[in-house]
């Protein structure tokens, strides 16, 4: 009976095991979309100088690598995101993730597939995100911009918003709104990535949780968040790059973790 009971205890661990493993690599693959869509978006494209200037004034950013919107007559709209914020040395935090779900009522028919992402401008943004359900457009006190087909003047466009949102469908930059939308923290995506227990503000704020998966969406953040010099962005520090990136590619950067406890 002894023995059959320790295989069966050591058959429960392993899958429990497996089912962890599983978790952490769909938030994983989650993380890596999210920064190709920061490469893809903020990338050599001749129109982005703009963005990447609001990226490096940004206190967060929201990226969500595919926002699902369809519909008829009733419409809806789905999309998994993550959240990071910039730490002291202009570093970036491992990301918290989100999920976006929000609904409509009207005539209205297809379906499109989005990339977004929402800089978050000033802390009085962020801590909105941070510190209950957040929902576009509808929160009190707070600016909102959408930039439209071409983000050129994207700076002018953007004077006084807490929430800059950028948008590309199909390959093309569009303006995608997100008011009425509900943002809300995935609390168990964060504990099959970072294997505890976190609150968002814990990840990307006080920056407690580090997964080294992350470092090549922290990476890229710091390269194309980097201050101009010369005509080129400066590396970022603690790490140096490993040359440009290809659209489409995840480059890797050799960087030292948030200064915070890490597991």
């Amino acid at each position: 009976m002894r023995p059959l009971m320790l295989f069966s205890a050591l058959l429960l661990g392993m899958l429990g095991f497996s089912g962890s493993a599983r978790a952490q690599a769909e938030e994983q693959a989650l993380v890596d979309r999210a920064t190709l869509t920061l490469q893809e978006i903020m990338g050599p494209a001749d129109n982005t100088g703009d963005a990447r200037a609001l990226l490096r004034n940004a206190k967060g950013v929201l990226i969500c690598p595919r926002v699902f919107r369809a519909g008829f007559f009733i419409g809806g709209e789905f999309g998994e995101c993550v959240l990071a914020a910039r730490g002291g040395g202009g570093s970036w935090s491992s990301p918290a993730f989100y999920s976006l779900v929000g609904g409509s009522f009207g005539l209205q028919a297809g379906l499109q597939d989005a990339q977004v992402i929402s800089l978050i401008m000033t802390e009085r943004g962020l801590n909105a995100v941070l510190d209950s359900q957040f929902k576009f457009g509808a929160e009190a006190g707070l600016a909102f911009a959408t930039l439209g087909r071409s983000i050129q003047g994207a700076t002018t466009a953007a004077v006084g918003a807490d929430i800059v949102t950028i948008g590309r469908s199909r390959g093309l930059f569009a303006g995608i709104t997100l008011d009425g939308a509900a943002l809300s923290a995935n609390s168990s995506a964060m504990r099959a990535y970072f294997g505890r227990e976190a609150s968002a503000r814990q990840v990307v704020v006080a920056m407690e949780l580090h997964n080294p998966g992350s470092d090549p969406l922290r990476g890229a953040l710091m390269r194309l968040g980097a201050p101009e010099s010369g005509g080129s962005s400066a590396a970022p520090s603690g790490g140096t790059t490993s040359g440009s990136a290809a659209p489409g590619r995840v480059q890797t950067e050799n960087l030292a973790p948030p200064p915070a406890n890490r597991r």
